[in-house]
């Protein structure tokens, strides 16, 4: 309820409902005037301010009912797929999922990977802790990845591209994690707004090839590991993680269903209603 208020709060939709509602009045007004002027005789039947209010206040309830918001999604026919922005666990969604790491593929729970981040939530939920079990599940998922650059730190040394993903069963999901961030000497994790770009790129060509087209789920990047919330917030990566998936779509199959899982703390302060007209947008351009 309280999203609900804050939605109807907005500029959006205000102009949203007085577009929808004068746009039904005048249609209501055009037919009047036309019945009007084929049967004169009737005209007493559309006299008098009552009629007049009773219709202004159809209108604005089929106005308020065309502009109430309602989840965040949109089906598409080219790329035949559909997205969903959701607020909720990343863990709890349907198909595979997509979790951020860097590009040394550390691990290490709590003395270099912190435990609240995703990946340490990952490794907390999925492997129960056991970071062993994901540090040999990665090596696996690596081999064939060439190391570019070895680094003196605590911890994994390996160095491998920036974007890079390696690609792990875990149940009956897939687990796809993607390096879009780089580790310092001191294990500080950090990125770019054009490495975010590139790597998004090359989770989606992984995600098509090895993800048979299932569900895949993902949250906004940009913050945690990434440390770039200040360059790149919420709305904004939310908006390039899908534009990137779209233009990905449009050469080869990436999947039947993306799904967009924002965190409670984020998704009360999206603009929704922008949101939505943004996924509708794209049907445009189709």
């Amino acid at each position: 309820m309280k999203e609900l208020l804050q939605d109807m709060r907005t500029r959006r939709f205000w102009l949203k409902f007085l577009t929808k509602t004068f746009a039904l009045l005048g249609t209501v007004t055009a037919v009047v005037k036309g019945v009007v002027a084929w049967l004169p005789e009737r005209a007493d039947w559309f006299g008098g301010g009552t009629v007049f209010v009773i219709a202004l206040i159809c209108c604005a309830l089929i106005g308020l009912a065309l502009t109430w918001p309602r989840p965040i999604e949109c089906e598409y026919a080219s790329p035949q797929t559909k997205i969903r922005i959701v607020k909720g666990d990343l863990f709890e969604q349907n198909g595979d999922i997509v979790v951020g790491i860097t590009n040394s593929f550390d691990t290490e729970i709590p003395q270099i990977i912190e435990q609240k981040s995703l990946l340490g939530q990952t490794i907390a939920r999925l492997y129960r802790n056991d970071w062993k079990r994901l540090d040999a599940d990665l090596e696996t998922a690596l081999s064939a990845k060439p190391v570019i650059d070895t680094i003196e730190k605590p911890g994994k040394q390996n160095i491998y591209e920036l974007g890079t993903v390696a690609t792990v069963s875990n149940g009956p999901r897939r687990i796809f994690f993607s390096a879009y961030s780089e580790m310092s000497g001191s294990n500080n994790a950090s990125t770019k707004i054009e490495v975010v770009t590139k790597s998004l790129y090359m989770l989606w060509d992984e995600v098509g090839s090895r993800g048979n087209g299932q569900p895949v789920a993902i949250v906004p990047w940009g913050g945690g590991l990434s440390r770039i919330s200040s360059v790149l917030p919420a709305q904004d990566s939310i908006r390039l993680i899908i534009l990137t998936f779209m233009f990905a779509s449009r050469r080869q199959k990436v999947s039947d269903e993306l799904t967009m899982v924002v965190p409670e703390p984020f998704f009360k302060n999206l603009d929704r209603l922008e949101l939505q007209a943004f996924l509708s947008s794209l049907r445009g351009s189709q």
